[in-house]
This record gives structure tokens, sequence and C-alpha cells, in this order.
């Protein structure tokens, strides 16, 4: 089983990645070209690299910004062929269609192979889903001719946020509103002031029973019978006389 990683590419694979594509490629580029690339788009180089660090494949793409609308297009594309058939060559251009779409907003791809290379044309319009847009006589360099083809992302749907329901404001009360409540609260605390009031009274004074007064006009005072003095003030109070003494009660 192949163990093979897919990751973005560094400045340090350049010289591997020029290395491939001389080995797989008639189509070959100058160091310069690739560093272009690196430097203008670095999220859409990516790189295949086995379990000892040797790269076997990368994909090569940039972004057509002066188009509308701004687009993605595969430079170049490229397996060594010991590791070919093992969906490497597809995870590459999965993973540079993906960074396309996050980092720049992409609506398609755009490529171009040539018109003998089934192998190529089988993988991009039968796995990948790509379209012939149109046919460029004399493309390459030996003068074959080049299927232009599109690959048209599916839009992305936004989650919509479910609608929070929102409590109707309150009604705003008129001035006479506004007075009418305020004469009905002074009202309303005047009688819990009355209530409290009242209630304070009570409670002050010691309720009494039949026949308390009474009682406790005759009963003596504690420590001795009733005085004289108190008896014949009753007395004089009664026949407006003078005081009585001791002996004649």
């Amino acid at each position: 089983q192949i163990m093979v990683c897919i990751r973005q590419a560094t400045a340090e694979d350049l010289l591997q990645i020029q290395n491939s594509n001389l080995w797989c490629l008639p189509e070959n580029y100058q160091l310069k070209y690739y560093l272009y690339h690196y430097l203008s788009w670095p999220q859409l180089l990516h790189v295949a690299e086995n379990h000892k660090g040797q790269i076997v494949g990368y994909v090569l793409a940039k972004m057509e910004e002066d188009a509308v609308p701004a687009h993605g297009h595969i430079t170049s594309l490229a397996v060594l062929r010991t590791y070919r058939k093992c969906g490497i060559a597809t995870n590459l251009m999965k993973q540079a269609h993906a960074r396309m779409q996050e980092a720049f907003g992409a609506t398609y791809c755009s490529l171009h192979v040539r018109y003998t290379n089934m192998a190529a044309f089988h993988l991009y319009s039968q796995t990948l889903a790509y379209k012939i847009h149109d046919i460029e006589k004399g493309y390459y360099a030996d003068g074959e001719d080049a299927y232009s083809m599109r690959c048209t992302f599916p839009k992305v749907q936004k989650e919509k946020k479910p609608k929070q329901s929102i409590a109707p404001p309150l009604p705003v009360p008129s001035i006479a509103d506004a007075a009418e409540m305020n004469s009905v609260n002074d009202n309303n605390s005047n009688a819990l002031l009355s209530d409290a009031i009242s209630s304070l009274s009570l409670n002050s004074v010691a309720p009494s029973t039949p026949g308390t007064s009474k009682q406790h006009a005759l009963s003596p005072p504690k420590g001795g019978s009733t005085s004289s003095s108190s008896s014949s003030s009753v007395l004089d109070s009664v026949a407006g006389n003078g005081s009585i003494g001791d002996d004649s009660i």
C-alpha cells in the first residue's frame, strides 16, 4: 500500500516540483515560473509526498483575476508513473478546487488538455466533471490541438440562521393616561398609609374587658390596705365637707 500525503507546497519543494515536471510532461517551465505561482497564489500549489519525503506529484494552479467572473486555472498537473492509478491526481485536483473557492471565491476552474491525451481527458471529464468549452487549434508548441475544459463549482449555500421572535414594543401611554395612573397610585398609597396608622393606634391601646376599670378602682395598692387620706378625699368631694379623721370611719 502506497502512503502519500497531500499538502500545500513550500518554497523548498520547488526544485522537486520542477524535477517531477521534467520526468512526466513535455511542457516544461523555468524555475522562476514556479516561483511566480508560489509567490502569487501559494494557496493553490499542492504536492503529493511519500513516506520518504519525496515529491511524487504536484498541481500548479493560478487565478484568472482579470476575467469576469474571476476563476481558477490549472497550469500543470503531474504524477510519477509508479504512483499513478492511486487517486493521487484526483485528490490534488480536488484540493486545488477547494482552495480556489475558499480563498478566492472562484465559480469555476479551466484547463487545457492535449487532444491525444486520453488518460488525462478521462480523468477530467469522467472523474472531475469537466466539460469541453472549446477546441483551440495549435495550442501546444508542437502544433497539437487542445481541449479547453471547464468545471463549474456548485454554489455553496449559506446556512440561514433561524429568525428570533421579537416581542412587540409596549404601547407608550399618553399624557392623560399617565396622569390617571399617577392619581390612582397616589390614592392607593394614601389608603395604605391610613390603614397602617390605624393599625398602629389600635396596637398601642391595651384592650379592656367589662368590669376591668371598676376592679382597678376598688383593688388596693400592693403593700397595704386603702389609705384614709384617699377615702376622705373621695367623701369630701361627695359631701363638700372638710377632711374626716380615721376614728370616724
